[in-house]
């Protein structure tokens, strides 16, 4: 699939609004979009016409070949995503391919990326919301979480902060997901997944 090459990107990192969630799994999605802010050198701020914090701003090397992009949060709560994602999409005429929903993947084992195009949603509201309000033809980068040990609930366990273990290795996966966000949106999917869909 090609994409104006003019055309802004929109990055929204899925996860819950408040302290209180800031570190569970499921706001993976938030901790890349942070990194990807921090690497811009902007903070996020409330947008006007949308229930999302955003950061506008340019990935890649200065010149051509940097890209436009809107970093966002939506503050709906992950079951919502779909609507301020939509609103931001109408408001940058951002084409739905150059969509990319950062979140936390079940199926995958932590800290494992895979990046892809369109498909289902696997049981995750963010995704479900993001697909009923604009269809599938968007980007994923999808960060492996693992699933629940033992008899836990999926619901408990994406809502958990991340283990002791897990914290000692998450700062480097979070920038490896981030630089993964930057090569997608600088040198397209094929090449993104040859690096980074190991």
């Amino acid at each position: 699939m090609t994409t104006d090459a003019n055309a802004p990107w929109l990055i929204a990192g899925l996860g819950n609004p408040g302290p209180g969630y800031a570190d569970n799994r499921h706001n993976v999605g938030f901790m890349v979009a942070d990194l990807l802010a921090h690497r811009m050198g902007a903070g996020f701020k409330r947008h006007g016409k949308a229930q999302a914090q955003v950061v506008e701003g340019r990935v890649g090397p200065p010149g051509p070949g940097s890209r436009r992009v809107v970093l966002a949060k939506p503050l709906s709560y992950m079951n919502l995503s779909g609507g301020p994602v939509t609103a931001l999409r109408d408001f940058y005429k951002v084409p739905t391919a150059n969509i990319v929903a950062v979140h936390d993947e079940l199926d995958i084992d932590f800290g494992v990326l895979r990046l892809k195009l369109g498909g289902g949603d696997n049981g995750h509201n963010g995704l479900k919301s993001m697909t009923k309000a604009m269809g599938a033809e968007y980007h994923r980068v999808r960060f492996g979480i693992g699933r629940p040990p033992g008899r836990m609930q999926v619901a408990d366990f994406v809502l958990k902060d991340f283990s002791g273990a897990e914290r000692k290795e998450l700062d480097y996966f979070v920038d490896r997901a981030a630089d993964a966000v930057e090569a997608l949106v600088i040198e397209g999917l094929e090449r993104a997944q040859s690096t980074y869909n190991s």
